[in-house]
């Protein structure tokens, strides 16, 4: 049978960026980042949750955090240099990024949007993200994931 790739496999592939996939069970709902690590046995500070965002200019903005920590809207707002930023409705993340809450990848959106990252990405050699949908992360390199996103690095959480 084969293997169903998501938009953030493609890319990845057709980038020729190294990564690789963990699958973890989430048929009991909990699909939140800290119960993802847990779940694959991941430490949770290199496991990054990704959080879209609205401008007060009207752009959206993705922001890539560790799994325990907040989003920091002031200092994400000033990341991407703006008045304020907010979170964008649920029901608004599948027409935007094509990815379903606790399936969002940086990797792989309809569209670009800028996206920041962590500073405290920068620790790891790799860190894990959503591969694209419910039970799959993917690790790559930090440099890699900036790279495929155009990402930066920025101080996002409180």
């Amino acid at each position: 049978m084969k293997e169903k790739k998501t938009n953030a496999m493609r890319m990845l592939e057709s980038a020729g960026i190294p990564y690789t996939e963990h699958v973890y069970d989430a048929s009991d709902g909990h699909i939140d980042a800290v119960s993802v690590a847990a779940k694959c046995g991941m430490d949770p500070a290199m496991v990054f949750k990704t959080l879209v965002t609205a401008g007060s200019d009207r752009e959206h903005y993705v922001f890539v955090i560790p799994a325990e920590n907040e989003l920091d809207l002031k200092k994400c707002a000033k990341a991407a240099g703006v008045k304020n930023v907010e979170m964008i409705p649920v029901k608004e993340l599948l027409p935007l990024t094509g990815y379903i809450r606790g399936g969002c990848s940086p990797v792989g959106m309809k569209k670009q949007f800028r996206t920041f990252f962590d500073e405290t990405a920068i620790l790891f050699d790799t860190i894990y993200v959503s591969g694209g949908k419910i039970g799959l992360q993917i690790e790559a390199s930090v440099d890699s994931l900036l790279k495929i996103t155009g990402g930066s690095m920025a101080d996002l959480t409180r």
